[in-house]
């Protein structure tokens, strides 16, 4: 199963976008390439961006997984979609336990949000 993943460093934070919906057969392959990027990378802070067809209910077990991860590593971590569903269903299920997870629209706002909170942390 191929599911498209890019990721760059934008203001000191990993951007991560998935392109495509992982479907069930890609779950476990997706949530091992964003691990792989964050343990390859060790940032401080980590955006989710699930672009277009990846903003599915596949999906969102993904991010709740990394969320947890994330928060276990001591990450800000932040999920940028369009789909009003999906950011409703992330912010529903999220861990409270952890590091509050941060669902935004656009990615821009995401990535400038979580900069912004590791200047303020530093």
């Amino acid at each position: 199963m191929a599911v498209m993943v890019s990721h760059a460093l934008d203001q000191g934070v990993l951007v991560v976008t998935v392109h495509d919906d992982p479907g069930s057969d890609g779950r476990a392959v997706l949530l091992a390439r964003i691990s792989d990027l964050l343990e390859g990378h060790a940032p401080t802070s980590h955006v989710l961006v699930l672009d277009g067809p990846a903003a599915s209910g596949t999906a969102v077990g993904v991010v709740l997984r990394v969320h947890r991860l994330c928060s276990r590593l001591g990450l800000v971590m932040s999920v940028a979609t369009h789909s009003a569903p999906v950011r409703r269903l992330l912010e529903a299920d999220a861990d409270i336990g952890g590091t509050r997870l941060v669902v935004l629209a656009r990615a821009d706002t995401a990535i400038q949000l979580t900069a912004a909170a590791l200047t303020a942390a530093a």
